[in-house]
């Protein structure tokens, strides 16, 4: 027997049907780097939209092209985040961090046929142009104020377009399968891979998001997303907090630490996501600088790229009142795949217990299987201690990468997502990502976690940053090194020796200590491990 339910499809409009009628009078803000915010309700976000979808169809786009940004977080950008998709064609994001050959890759492969961008991109972009881009047929330039000059060709205002489109579009039924946004990978190795997001697991995981007990954005909410709106769509919060009718606020152009702190002040935001580093660079500004800003309507700070140090939730906490966790993603799963909150059983645990809890990457949300596999496949126990290979089976993961032709995999594995990162996973069902498979230092026939001495670093009061890489070594085959960033410029090495003793056993020692000004980072705000490689190498011929 068939269940007797009506078969509507989950579709990104869905969202927008219900916003526009029940919160069309909360906010999008935008700040400007001009100086000031621009501001519009959810009533005219709609109108908009539905502009850029007449404006696209003019130009020819239709269900199944793809159209591309390279733009900021901004109110035009979130309106590209419908206006593509509700007609039926897929919004490439193209990450700016990424090297311009790997855009002009991206662009190529993805098959763009209209390319968006803001005005501080068109010198980029002429390059990408110079490199080649031929499937690109028309750019649209984002700004205010004058047309920038360019030899773009043809080249086309946005808010002229807008402005001769009509707001009448009525949003078509189509399969949920079909494919709303495409992110590419940030390409550790080899090109970046193509992962294609349909419009059902954007809606499951915006769904999931705002559940109590996962984000929990209700409708008062006022949310900041900082993580970039062209990187797994700002981890899928923009299109939570339309869902959930809360305000908005966006960061714009170019923004940096002082401005993400004096953005929470003057609109009251009351949470924001963000990389492990922004929390880190929000952090060191206050101290350093000594201004005051309200940040009182601060209660919630999701820190993610990375496993967050103790340290860094802990003066949120205590400084601020607000509430510091992580939990835990990939690109290929829309992105997350765990979430940290305390259990209620779990209330009670003894405090060192609490935070080994807090730091890891949380219990898998719902609607998430996960388990962790030895080398040949088979699976290992929730036991706390067993170290496997993470992998995934969820209505918004990948199956595969676009136009990559699928690995084979075991039968043990058929139907599941077999990621590159190396966990264990304790009774309660708390992961702990140990590494990526590339970065475990294996010394001595025994394996030893970076991510593990990089926390324990980190928590030293007077480390900013810390980074272990695994190096080669002749006895050992590998040996663990330290990249210190100092808060205190008096730590020494053999302070961070001391201080690491008592937590590890002495083979998990790093043999040597490097202090930088800075880490490597990916484009992503993550630490760059193969930079820190490349980096450690030349440090070393230097010193020969």
């Amino acid at each position: 027997m068939e269940g007797l339910m009506l078969d509507v499809p989950l579709l990104l409009s869905s969202f927008l049907w219900r916003t526009e009628r029940l919160f069309h009078d909360k906010r999008i803000i935008t700040r400007l780097s001009t100086g000031g915010y621009h501001s519009y309700d959810y009533r005219e976000f709609g109108q908009r939209v539905r502009r850029l979808a007449n404006s696209l169809g003019a130009l020819g786009i239709t269900h199944g092209d793809v159209v591309a940004t390279l733009a900021w977080n901004h109110y035009r950008h979130l309106e590209c985040y419908y206006g593509v998709p509700v007609m039926g064609a897929t919004l490439h994001t193209v990450n700016m961090r990424l090297f311009e050959d790997q855009q002009a890759y991206t662009l190529n492969h993805a098959g763009a046929r209209v390319l968006l961008l803001d005005a501080d991109q068109v010198p980029a972009v002429e390059r990408l142009v110079e490199i080649g881009i031929p499937k690109v047929e028309a750019f649209v330039i984002m700004h205010d104020g004058t047309m920038p000059v360019t030899n773009l060709s043809p080249v086309y205002s946005y808010e002229q377009l807008m402005a001769r489109a009509s707001s009448e579009f009525e949003f078509p039924t189509f399969d949920e399968n079909t494919a709303a946004a495409i992110c590419y990978t940030s390409a550790a190795t080899g090109d970046p891979k193509g992962v294609v997001y349909s419009h059902r697991a954007l809606v499951l995981q915006s769904l999931i998001l705002g559940m109590n007990g996962m984000l929990g954005v209700d409708e008062s909410a006022v949310w900041m997303p900082i993580s970039p709106m062209f990187h797994a769509n700002a981890w899928c919060v923009p299109h939570t907090c339309l869902a959930q009718g809360a305000d908005i606020v966006l960061t714009g152009e170019h923004p940096l630490d002082r401005d993400y702190l004096q953005i929470i002040a003057d609109k009251r935001v009351t949470g924001v996501n963000a990389a492990v580093t922004v929390g880190q660079m929000m952090r060191d500004y206050i101290e350093r600088s000594g201004e005051h800003l309200d940040l009182s309507s601060l209660k919630l700070m999701w820190l993610g790229a990375q496993a967050p140090p103790r340290g860094l939730l802990d003066w949120w906490m205590t400084t601020n009142g607000t509430r510091a966790f992580t939990g835990y993603g990939m690109t290929e799963s829309s992105p997350q795949v765990c979430f940290n909150f305390t259990k209620s059983t779990l209330a009670d645990a003894p405090i060192e217990e609490d935070w080994a809890r807090r730091t890891s990457g949380g219990l898998p949300i719902p609607l998430m299987q996960i388990k962790i596999v030895d080398e040949d496949d088979d699976e290992l126990p929730w036991d706390g201690t067993s170290i496997g290979t993470v992998c995934l089976r969820a209505p918004y993961t990948a199956r595969g990468y676009l136009n990559v032709e699928a690995e084979s995999t075991s039968t043990k594995l058929a139907g599941w997502f077999k990621s590159g990162d190396v966990a264990v996973i304790d009774p309660d069902g708390y992961v702990t990502v140990k590494d990526r498979i590339r970065d475990h230092i294996k010394s001595g026939g025994e394996w030893i976690s970076s991510i593990d001495l990089e926390n324990a670093l980190m928590t030293h009061p007077g480390v900013r940053e810390a980074m272990v890489v695994g190096v080669p070594h002749e006895k050992w085959q590998e040996r663990p090194v330290a990249l210190v960033v100092k808060r205190d410029p008096e730590v020494s090495t053999a302070d961070l020796t001391r201080y690491l003793t008592d937590r590890f056993a002495k083979w998990w020692l790093p043999d040597e200590y490097i202090f930088l000004d800075e880490l490597p980072k990916t484009s992503m705000g993550k630490l760059d491990k193969k930079r820190a490689r490349a980096t450690l190498g030349q440090l070393r011929a230097g010193s020969t």
